[in-house]
């Protein structure tokens, strides 16, 4: 991979992304196989597959808390070590160095290297369907977007055949199939639920998770040993990620530029042209400042920062930020709520066990409002997402007594227990937003954001509901000792924030069109999770990977006809 200095000449390109991440990556790659010399920029350091995976074949013995973090990482990071252990917290910030300003509680969990977050995603694989696509026009909640589910269809495939998705096809609108590998099987205790819940409840069922996880090799990757320690990175290329994946392809072509330790500070905008001529940079070490130019930007930052950076880009077109004649930028942030469901031990199988430990747990697709008029006190819906596993001596080392009757009880299997939660919708609430703060820097010099959000009735009414159903569930399923709960974790904790700059037929309502596009500034596309118009329920980034190869497609055709 090649990274610039401050001595580098070549300052013109046919395109610049901006991020690394899942959309950054799949970026690079689709621009790149069509020809066009791209400059990609990520604001961390360089992170290469396999070579900088340095825990990722580490023993918890081999660490010198055993995996733990210690107290001053904790003081240090107060947001960034609630998701993080000692081997993965070197693909987190650390937010003593990138503080941000709460004015309600909100986790923002980010991944400053080259792959960003893709090193640590969650991996869920999931189609959005036009029961959400359509939700908010027919309910007249914020504005509708300006697709359908017939135009992403293609590019859904497009993309699952690419990364390959292991899962299982179950036939339902609301959740459409895809294009999958071999899937994970259920252990026993899963298996058992999903036949207690096609048996009580017609409406519903159980079926293994859809993960860019490779269940058989799959275009020189993989496939997934079923360690669960993908957040390490993986030396087997068993998950996909920016770096075992389409920055090698992008690489690959002789026509990508990478430029690590890169802060982009504004996009440029050009008066006469009235379009964008590229970006600012600041070296994140020199801390000196270069421009790039290019045809088309590609914006990928990741849905708060990609707000921070078109707020900050400033002009007399663009005085309230780059493409912000609707005022929208910044507004309707989303993130899915994830803390409510519920838990229970079981009696039975006590003769099975299962082999490995499985990257990924069970699907209940969504069944709530999939029709109009369902009765119910809340609108939209939720999915639920849980594993089951046997208890082992991690759950039982508190057990009292000792010597031989102590190892006894936590050297055999416990109960067989099933764990579920909600991932419900949030809603686009306009004042849920971030800002740029007008007093406090960080150390480039660049406005902290303020981000400002909060779950409201719509959201809480549905968490009420998660906790019922899952309990409900469980408990036809002749489990025990079931126990309803709700976290209470704030925004950001799922991970999905999204829509900053959402996509919208109106350029006075909306920042993007159809096709990714700022309304006011053609050949600028912003494909991360900054475009969604709403949340769904679904896990987004195979959303925004599929709108990224579609927008590619459309803005290197856009480039050869001169429109852009």
């Amino acid at each position: 991979m090649i990274k610039l200095g401050a001595a580098e000449t070549k300052a013109t390109y046919d395109a610049i992304v901006v991020g690394s991440g899942i959309s950054g990556g799949w970026a690079a790659m689709e621009l790149c196989k069509k020809g066009l010399k791209v400059l990609l920029l990520e604001r961390g350091r360089n992170v290469e597959h396999v070579k900088d995976y340095n825990t990722a074949l580490l023993n918890p013995w081999d660490f010198d808390l055993r995996g733990n973090t210690t107290a001053q990482y904790k003081a240090e990071n107060p947001i960034q070590s609630q998701g993080t252990d000692a081997g993965n917290a070197h693909f987190f910030v650390n937010d003593k160095e990138h503080p941000y300003v709460q004015q309600k509680p909100f986790h923002w969990f980010r991944g400053y290297q080259v792959g960003g977050r893709s090193l640590t995603w969650g991996r869920q694989c999931y189609r959005l369907s036009d029961l959400d696509f359509e939700a908010n026009l027919k309910e007249g909640v914020a504005v509708d977007w300006p697709i359908r589910y017939k135009d992403i269809d293609p590019w859904y495939s497009y993309v699952e055949r690419f990364i390959g998705v292991s899962g299982k096809k179950e036939n339902l609108s609301q959740l459409p199939d895809g294009e999958y590998i071999q899937p994970f099987d259920l252990n026993c205790i899963e298996s058992h639920l999903n036949d207690s819940i096609r048996k009580n409840s017609h409406d519903r069922l159980l079926t293994i998770a859809r993960v860019a996880n490779l269940t058989r090799g799959w275009d020189s990757r993989g496939p997934c040993m079923a360690r669960n320690l993908c957040s390490r990175g993986c030396p087997f290329g068993g998950y996909f990620s920016s770096n075992s994946s389409t920055i090698p392809a992008a690489m690959a072509t002789g026509n990508l530029t990478l430029r690590p330790y890169s802060v982009v500070a504004e996009v440029l905008f050009d008066d006469q042209k009235q379009k964008a001529k590229g970006v600012r940079v600041i070296d994140t070490i020199t801390k000196e400042h270069f421009e790039y130019y290019a045809k088309i930007v590609f914006i990928n930052a990741s849905t708060i920062a990609t707000a921070g950076i078109l707020l900050n880009s400033k002009s007399h077109r663009f005085p309230n930020g780059f493409g912000n004649d609707s005022g929208e930028l910044g507004h309707n942030l989303m993130d899915h709520h994830s803390a409510a469901g519920a838990q229970g031990a079981h009696e039975g199988f006590k003769d099975s066990y299962y082999k490995g430990r499985r990257p990924c747990g069970f699907l209940i697709p969504r069944f709530r409002n999939l029709q109009p008029n369902s009765g119910l006190d809340f609108t939209r819906g939720y999915n639920i997402q849980g594993h089951g596993e046997r208890s082992e001596w991690m759950d039982t080392r508190d057990a009292g007594g000792f010597g031989a009757d102590y190892k006894k009880t936590i050297t055999h299997p416990g109960h067989w227990t099933v764990w579920m939660a909600g991932w419900g919708e949030c809603l686009p609430y306009h004042d849920n937003m971030i800002s740029l703060n007008d007093t406090q820097k960080d150390n480039w010099g660049l406005p902290l954001i303020n981000i400002d959000f909060s779950f409201r009735e719509n959201e809480t009414k549905m968490m009420k509901d998660i906790s019922q159903s899952s309990a409900e569930m469980l408990n036809a399923a002749g489990f025990t000792n079931v126990q309803s709960f709700n976290y209470g974790k704030p925004g950001g904790d799922t991970v999905h924030e999204m829509g900053t700059a959402r996509m919208g037929h109106d350029p006075k309502t909306s920042v993007l069109n159809a096709h990714n596009q700022i309304h006011a500034a053609k050949n600028v596309f912003i494909t991360d999770g900054s475009c969604m118009t709403s949340s769904a329920s679904q896990n987004p980034s195979l959303t925004y990977m599929a709108l990224t190869a579609r927008a590619c497609d459309f803005a290197v055709e856009e480039l050869k006809k001169g429109n852009i």
